[in-house]
């Protein structure tokens, strides 16, 4: 116990500092409170009238506790770690819990301790899940491999709170040991099990998950909220379920729902905000405002146990933001731990080194052959999940752009051992070629074009770059390059929003779907149904098996 924040919480020792004239958010009554917020040395001290070194007059402004990410990936939003809380912070996000595996699905353990060091240059209070599947299922081939032994490791460092989304679950429901030997190591452990339910899902509950963030259903997430889950509700850039999700929070369900970014690129950040943009979506989506703020703050804290923040209350930390519009809900200042919240400009991150060893395919590697029914992977706008479909093909007709069916190819980044073909549809594309070192999550080089010359030139670009990504329409190049581990830029957020503005402006004159970089970084994602690609070729993902591009 701190003895003089003790009396300066009793009155009988001046505060460091007093917010005055305020509507303060509570959210463990889910209501307004008209005073004064007292803060020394960093936490609330209380709420009322006290005698302070300095004061500052909010002018009746609303102040509510500083918003909290329940679960994203940092490396999603292309941006090194400094230069994604220098845009998250204005807009109220001052805490976030992330999970590292997409770095460390490159780089291994090294990657986490990375993540982990930057964490700590910056005012954003960064804590790690650490990563659960590393690789994603045992078939994958990527640049690391994590086992319970390498996590076990981290277990007790500050910053590390538990476990990461568990994606292997049929691991888990074979009793996999390297799975179950992960699952005993932590008791905060998040879940990741798209369309799981009935008894397999009673399953990987009793065998410790306690949360997920994969529900894109309104049942499906009913269902998990029944049995006892968190349910984090996602809005991504291709992850977009509030509409579908928030009508199930209730003043009894608030606490057990948080929201969660998962995968947000840098322009979206940029463009529609962070946390804050949940909410106002929340809002237009018919929730009240208290439950979003509850959700927002109180509900995340308590769901990864972080008790000293959440709220505006004595003893905890002091962070919070002032809204200069409540109703449209825009920030106009964040204070973090007592102090205002002044952007320290850019700070150049230190590199990562990682393997990059990708042979560039020539046509003849990537051409298919064949003809009759064949399996297509199926894009579906606004979501992750793909369709496995069926279309009659004749190889020889490939590209088919008015059935929208292009070609799509993984090649290895590690090994160079090869590359893996399929067709896509609901790309969109007319003409051209992109590709991204972004694959989740293996991260091998993912690309989609209509001609395979402009495939392989968009794949040979980001090689040249050593990771990034690529629209090609024969010599006309559009390029960012993503010099951490092919992942992250360490460029200032202001230049890799411009950069991927001017990817996506590429990719639209070619008649890309919307967010086509993000779209084609989930296309090999072999653990959320239906149809993938890898290395290999085409992934059943309910099978969990490779499969023919023509049926047999």
């Amino acid at each position: 116990m701190q003895e003089g924040g003790v009396k300066a919480a009793a009155g009988a020792e001046a505060v460091d500092i007093i917010y005055r004239n305020c509507e303060i958010f509570n959210p463990f009554t889910c209501e307004w409170e008209s005073g004064h917020i007292a803060i020394f040395d960093g936490r609330i001290a209380g709420i009322g009238d006290y005698q302070a070194r300095r004061e500052c007059d909010l002018s009746g402004a609303r102040v509510v506790p500083g918003l909290i990410d329940a679960h994203l990936h940092i490396e999603s939003s292309l941006l090194a770690p400094t230069e994604f809380a220098r845009l998250v912070l204005p807009h109220g996000t001052t805490t976030v819990v992330a999970d590292p595996h997409e770095i460390a699905n490159v780089c291994g353990a090294r990657g986490i301790s990375y993540m982990l060091e930057e964490s700590r240059r910056t005012a954003l209070d960064i804590f790690l899940m650490l990563p659960s599947c590393v690789p994603a299922t045992p078939l994958d081939v990527g640049g690391a491999c994590l086992s319970a032994s390498d996590l076990a490791e981290f277990s007790g460092r500050d910053r590390i709170c538990g476990l990461g989304e568990m994606m292997n679950v049929p691991g888990v429901l074979a009793g996999d040991p390297d799975v179950a030997a992960k699952l005993a190591l932590f008791d905060l452990i998040d879940g990741h099990a798209p369309l799981l339910s009935g008894k397999d899902l009673n399953a990987y509950i009793y065998a410790g998950a306690q949360s997920d963030h994969e529900c894109t259903r309104r049942a499906e997430a009913r269902e998990k909220l029944l049995r006892g889950m968190y349910i984090m509700m996602r809005e991504g850039s291709t992850e977009r379920n509030l509409a579908e999700l928030v009508p199930l929070v209730t003043a009894c369900s608030a606490p057990r729902c948080c929201f969660a970014t998962d995968d947000r690129h840098a322009d979206m950040l940029a463009d529609e905000g962070h946390i804050d943009d949940c909410i106002r979506k929340s809002v237009e989506y018919g929730l009240d405002l208290e439950l979003a703020l509850r959700m927002a703050t109180l509900s995340a804290a308590e769901r990864f146990r972080l008790h000293d923040r959440g709220a505006i209350a004595p003893g905890r930390i002091a962070d919070f933001c002032i809204l200069e519009d409540s109703e449209e809900f825009r920030v106009s200042g964040t204070v973090k731990a007592g102090t205002p919240y002044v952007d320290p400009g850019h700070a150049p991150a230190p590199g990562i080194s990682c393997p990059f060893n990708c042979r560039v395919p020539d046509r003849g590697a990537i051409r298919i052959d064949g003809a009759g029914e064949a399996r297509v992977i199926g894009l579906v706008e606004g979501q992750i999940i793909t369709r496995d479909l069926r279309y009659q093909v004749d190889a020889a007709g490939i590209p088919d752009t008015e059935r929208d069916l292009l070609k799509a190819v993984v090649c290895d980044r590690y090994r160079g051992s090869g590359s893996g073909t399929g067709l896509v549809h609901g790309f969109g594309l007319q003409e051209g070629g992109i590709a991204s070192s972004i694959s989740h999550d293996c991260h091998n080089i993912v690309a989609v074009g209509v001609d395979d010359g402009d495939i392989i030139r968009a794949i040979r670009e980001v090689v040249r770059l050593g990771g990034g990504m690529a629209a090609v329409t024969g010599d006309d190049v559009t390029a960012l390059p993503l010099d951490c581990a092919g992942l992250m830029s360490s460029l200032p957020y202001e230049e890799v929003v411009f950069g991927l503005r001017q990817l996506d402006l590429h990719a639209e004159r070619l008649g890309a779907v919307g967010n086509p970089f993000m779209h084609l970084s989930f296309l090999a994602l072999t653990v959320i149904p239906h149809l993938r690609i890898t290395g290999r070729g085409l992934f059943d993902v309910l099978a969990s098996a490779d499969v023919p591009l023509f049926l047999e």
